[in-house]
């Protein structure tokens, strides 16, 4: 969901790695949530909601350890008229832009509508957030407000550091391994059928070594999508993955829509696909290096 640990930038460097533990992490989305609504007027008071404040680090962008964390903050905006949602959204975007933050997307017909929706992110430690306007009477214009804080993925103390940066490295286009982390990356386009994104830093090919062995791993994303277009095409995914035989098993996700896990039978490949913040759908593919060939191998 956010770029960290780990993750490769365009230029082959490896990107900055995140040392906040728990409370850190806590602390600083919660001076992000009060910056956007310490001034907001009509004032509205704070009611957290959502699920556990940590919790797993989901749809990883990079290849970090699979027990990294990240902090998660949901607060609905109460005790105002539900026709000042609007207001205060916008209110929260502005704050946030005064601080330097910027957009992750947006949309100006949306902004300008009666239940606008804004998505940010800090620089340069890489907290995500969103404004949201839920709708209560449509036909009335009246909402409700609620701001998210996403922190980027840490690891709590005591556990070990993510691999050394020189065990990233470019994999060659004919290896086997290769071929298929990217067949399955094929198939998994198809099935999804929405168009890929530009490449964004932390996504492509890598190859890591580690102590329990050696992958390759593809990760790359969808375009932004609409809710009920991401759901229809996890769905779709889904489908794909039971009728091919894969062992499929869902994760809950900040966003609300699971994310799917599939692994192959034969291979020990791997496979996340989950809904990300920006709207996309963002798919990571995991297959070792000493797997077998097999036809997915094209």
């Amino acid at each position: 969901m956010v770029t960290a640990c780990g993750a490769q930038e365009d230029d082959g460097e490896t990107a900055k790695q995140v040392t906040m533990n728990e409370q850190q992490a806590t602390d600083r989305a919660e001076q992000i949530i009060h910056q956007a609504v310490d001034t907001m007027s009509p004032k509205p008071t704070l009611e957290r909601t959502g699920p556990a404040t940590i919790g797993p680090c989901i749809a990883r962008d990079d290849h970090g350890p699979d027990d990294r964390l990240q902090v998660t903050l949901f607060y609905k905006l109460t005790g105002v008229p539900g026709s000042e949602a609007k207001n205060l959204v916008l209110q929260a975007r502005d704050a946030w832009l005064k601080q330097g933050y910027k957009y992750n997307s947006s949309d100006e017909e949306d902004m300008s509508g009666p239940f606008p929706w804004v998505s940010m992110r800090t620089e340069p430690d890489d907290f995500w957030m969103e404004g949201i306007t839920g709708v209560v009477d449509r036909a009335k214009g009246e909402g409700l407000a609620t701001l998210k804080v996403i922190s980027p993925c840490f690891l709590p103390p005591g556990k070990a550091t993510t691999a050394d940066p020189a065990a990233f490295e470019t994999p060659q286009t004919d290896d086997p391994a290769t071929r298929r982390a990217l067949g399955h990356s094929s198939r998994i386009y198809d099935a999804l059928g929405v168009g890929s994104a530009p490449t964004q830093p932390g996504e492509g090919l890598s190859t890591v070594r580690e102590e329990f062995g050696t992958s390759v791993h593809h990760t790359w994303s969808t375009e932004p999508l609409p809710e009920d277009e991401r759901v229809r095409a996890l769905a779709r995914v889904q489908e794909y993955f039971q009728s091919a035989g894969w062992k499929v098993r869902h994760m809950p996700t900040l966003e609300g829509t699971p994310a799917v896990v599939a692994g192959h039978p034969e291979e020990r490949t791997v496979v996340q696909v989950a809904a990300s913040t920006t709207g996309a759908v963002r798919v990571a593919v995991t297959t070792p290096v000493n797997g077998p060939s097999s036809s997915a191998d094209v």
